[in-house]
């Protein structure tokens, strides 16, 4: 039988029915045919990725799609990247490269290759254009790939005669430093730019219009420089701005050389310092142009790197309001968005806190690469600088901001979103106001929407929750018609009471800031208090025991509050192993060095001695009496209020465990400490409660 003719306008329900070798030839045809709209082109190349994406699951090699992928049928599909094409056909065009990327193999690659070398050997504009624009497009999908091609001897010194040619083509140009920008992310790449392509980079931003004029006139008086010339700008705005943005990324990064000798590795100092970068990229901020706005936000994002240009940004407030316009004008997922959130956080980054052998072996480490060359900490990276600097940030409007792009955000531009909240949120008079303004609910949000794999942007979310619920009052932020519900906030905050497994070093504070905050917490009602211990208790308990003073006191504190449900009761007061070694850990706090440690335990324990299994537990508890008329000596009288309304419980008790407890107090000398109690004491309700257990004690039983 004779086979079916392909038609090139076979709608999609016709395509499915052939084998999927005949589908792609003739999606193939459709895009070598060109001439059609852009919607049309971008369903082809649709259909196109599902093919290979499909045949990457499917790995059958006898009906791969890849065997109808010739040279020209790559030739046509590489040819979608080209900066000429619509952007829409561009974004789809990329899909369908990296989907065939993936099911070819070793063997796309090596055509990929071949592809951007034949096309860069021919030499003509528009070989160069087409070449450098999948060079660009591509980087980010096949960075290992495209750094290879990239890399190949003698590719980056030819491109400075291309660049330097005395007749341009502006499209070269701006194609060629597209994709220099996309290389310079790669680090072998950035050092190969550095290496040969610094000085024409610097010439295109220096270049002055009039100064070339007089110059080719000089060489040439035949040449009329007229306005609209291409001889009167030899370089377009678009290059001028494109090459600042890949200085930018030089500048900002230092050299594996700069690094090892502590200076710069050229004898002459760069023409174009990272200050000049950053104001030439604020300049360009204010312009009207799209290319402009996307320049300068990437340029700054790198510039913002260094100290010196964090400060002048943090305090250019016109610059910082436009920022901050650029982002909330600035589509979810975009590179504008996560080029401006870049900088923000770069501005606003505190450096990470360090143990005393921390900084020893940081110190020791950069003597070394320095060749005994330390230099010292630059000033303008203290917290008292990055603090300033947050202020500024938060007063330019950025929390709604964030908030609006929290909602529809990439899992990267999310983890930076929780990365500035978490900077804002050390400066403690600004919690109440992140909280008015939707930080809390973010946070919570971002805990719950990112994944797992996300582990240090998650626990950073539940740290910078707590830092503002420790200042704020629970029922002002979970009060609103739209807040989320009180008990949200439990989780994330019980994530962090572990240590980081992941850390080389154990940091306390994550754990100490949710203490705190799930204390105040549990000041609110029976309901959040049962959540807490449902959720948290195993990781409360283990921190009473913390050798951190601070910490144990905070999980007491909490324990302290946890005390005023039915649950916390129940933990102590049943009869049961567990039980007694609770009470003996709070009757051992109660004892602590740390004067709020023992206040706290003194609270638990006057919650929880109104019930008569605790009263027996402290009784048959060594020393358990002892430590409770300890707390009746105390020069504080607060801790004297707390002893005394324990005993008075203990003593008021019905029943045999009441009669223990007053023998046991009147054996321990409770009589005379209770008298002297009552004399140091001038508040009346402590007065009051040591008179009522005095006379419990003098009544016969």
């Amino acid at each position: 039988m004779d086979e079916q003719p392909i038609h090139l306008n076979s709608n999609t329900e016709e395509l499915t029915k052939l084998p999927t070798t005949d589908q792609a030839q003739l999606l193939l045809a459709r895009l070598m045919e060109g001439g059609q709209e852009d919607d049309e082109t971008c369903q082809v190349l649709d259909q196109l990725t599902k093919l290979l994406n499909d045949d990457t699951t499917t790995k059958n090699k006898e009906s791969s799609v890849c065997s109808v992928i010739d040279d020209v049928c790559l030739d046509t599909m590489l040819g979608y990247l080209d900066m000429r094409q619509a952007d829409s056909v561009r974004g789809h065009a990329v899909l369908t490269v990296s989907a065939y990327l993936k099911a070819s193999g070793d063997k796309g690659a090596s055509s990929m290759k071949q592809f951007f070398f034949d096309r860069v050997k021919r030499g003509t504009y528009d070989d160069y254009i087409v070449a450098f624009c999948v060079a660009a497009a591509i980087f980010p999908i096949a960075p290992d790939m495209t750094a290879e091609i990239f890399l190949s001897e003698g590719f980056l010194p030819s491109l400075d005669s291309l660049m330097r040619r005395k007749w341009k083509s502006r499209k070269v140009e701006t194609a060629c430093l597209e994709m220099l920008n996309a290389a310079s992310m790669n680090s072998q790449c950035r050092e190969a730019i550095r290496k040969y392509c610094t000085d024409w980079l610097e010439e295109v931003v220096d270049q002055d219009p009039e100064e070339l004029c007089k110059a080719i006139h000089a060489a040439d008086p035949d040449v009329k420089v007229t306005e609209g010339s291409i001889a009167i700008r030899r370089h377009s705005e678009t290059v001028q701005n494109l090459a600042a943005v890949i200085l930018a990324k030089l500048r900002a990064v230092p050299s594996a050389q700069q690094t090892a000798e502590g200076t710069g590795s050229r004898i002459q100092p760069a023409v174009t310092s990272i200050e000049d970068l950053s104001k030439k990229f604020t300049k360009m901020l204010v312009s009207d142009s799209e290319n402009g706005k996307r320049h300068s936000v990437e340029g700054l994002a790198y510039a913002t790197i260094q100290p010196t240009v964090k400060e002048e940004v943090a305090h250019d407030k016109e610059l910082l309001t436009n920022l901050v316009k650029v982002l909330k004008d600035a589509p979810a997922k975009s590179p504008l968005t996560y080029g401006a959130l870049s900088i923000f956080m770069n501005i606003t980054r505190y450096q990470p806190s360090q143990s005393e052998e921390e900084k020893k072996m940081h110190q020791l480490k950069a003597y070394a690469n320095a060749g005994g060359k330390l230099p010292p900490p630059n000033p303008l990276n203290d917290d008292d600088h990055v603090s300033a600097r947050c202020k500024k940030v938060f007063d330019a409007g950025i929390v709604p901001i964030l908030v609006t792009h929290s909602r529809h955000g990439s899992v990267a531009s999310l983890s930076i979103i929780i990365s500035i909240i978490f900077a804002l949120s050390v400066t403690a008079n600004l919690r109440g106001q992140l909280a008015q303004q939707g930080a809390v609910n973010l946070l919570i949000a971002a805990f719950t929407a990112l994944p797992d794999t996300e582990m240090q942007a998650k626990r950073t979310a539940a740290q910078a929750l707590a830092r503002v619920l420790i200042s704020t009052n629970p029922a002002l932020v979970f009060g609103g018609t739209r807040a989320r519900p009180q008990n949200s906030a439990i989780r994330p905050l019980a994530s962090i009471l572990p240590p980081d497994p992941n850390a080389d070093t154990r940091d306390l504070l994550p754990t100490f800031e949710a203490l705190m905050a799930l204390t105040n917490l549990a000041s609110t009602d029976d309901d959040t208090r049962a959540t807490i211990i449902r959720a948290a208790w195993p990781e409360i308990e283990e921190q009473l025991l913390s050798t951190n003073a601070r910490v144990s006191k905070a999980a007491v504190e909490l324990v302290c509050n946890l005390m005023q449900s039915v649950e916390g009761i129940a933990l102590y007061a049943e009869d049961t192993p567990q039980a007694a070694n609770r009470l003996h850990i709070l009757l051992a706090l109660a004892d602590a060095e740390d004067e709020g440690t023992r206040s706290a335990a003194g609270g638990g324990l006057a919650s929880l001695t109104g019930f008569e299994g605790v009263v027996k537990g402290i009784v048959k508890r060594k020393r358990g009496v002892e430590v409770v008329l300890g707390l009746c000596a105390e020069e504080n009288e607060d801790l004297r209020h707390r002893g005394a309304f324990v005993v008075c419980n203990m003593v008021s008790c019905e029943g045999e465990a009441g009669k223990l407890a007053r023998d046991e107090i009147r054996k321990n000398n409770g009589l005379e400490i209770l008298k002297e109690c009552a004399k140091k004491s001038r508040r009346p309700q402590v007065v009051e409660v040591t008179v009522q257990a005095l006379k419990a004690l003098l009544e016969e039983d």
